[in-house]
């Protein structure tokens, strides 16, 4: 896990990397968003991946590392709390894989956290969807059942034609934070596409600007 924890940050983010990404490369975005006096810690997945196959992979398959890389984004969140930023101040940031993993970590342990940024995300799910067609990718649906309270915000954006991640779930992403409580801004881009966008980092920026 890398830190990075200026003198005086009042606001803070656990970071986390995509497939083939880094702990390195996923704290850049503070950089390019500029925000040197946010604090950040951000674990890394072994092998450079939170888990070996697609997220929509079935449940029995996902959950295990599901379970790991929850106990790494505690972690995080407990390494920002013990260096002085409330836990409504932390926020959850991730990209791809890692958007993935934010977002199931704010949907199963997200209560009294700032809110989440999914940069071309969904959520995993917590259990098979039963009679559900392989209308995902070749992937069937899943169940998207928490039982946390939230009070914090989330952006979720994805391409319309994502290769890894089906515009669907992040609708249903978006829904089932919605009617948890959060404050849901759901960013579709038009076409084709996998990658942080202008207006990410823009949201970034103004969410955690001091």
């Amino acid at each position: 896990m890398i830190a990075r924890l200026p003198k005086g940050a009042t606001k803070g983010m656990v970071m986390l990397h995509g497939r083939g990404g880094s702990a390195a490369d996923i704290l850049s975005l503070l950089d390019h968003a500029g925000l040197p006096q946010v604090a950040a810690v951000a674990p890394e997945a072994a092998g450079s991946s939170w888990w070996p196959s697609s997220f929509l992979a079935p449940a029995a398959q996902m959950e295990p590392f599901v379970q790991q890389g929850l106990a790494q984004v505690a972690q995080g969140i407990s390494a920002l709390e013990q260096a002085g930023i409330p836990r409504a101040a932390i926020w959850l940031c991730g990209f791809s894989q890692g958007a993935c993993l934010a977002l199931e970590a704010f949907a199963r342990q997200g209560e009294g956290l700032a809110g989440v940024f999914a940069l071309s995300g969904g959520l995993v799910g917590t259990d098979d969807l039963p009679g559900s067609d392989a209308a995902l990718y070749g992937h069937a649906d899943k169940r998207l059942t928490y039982s946390a309270r939230l009070t914090g915000q989330a952006w979720i954006s994805v391409h319309a034609r994502d290769p890894h991640i089906p515009l669907k779930r992040a609708e249903d992403s978006a829904a089932v934070l919605r009617a948890m409580g959060a404050a849901v801004q759901l960013q579709v881009y038009p076409g084709a596409g996998h990658a942080v966008m202008r207006e990410d980092i823009a949201a970034l920026r103004q969410a955690l600007n001091l």
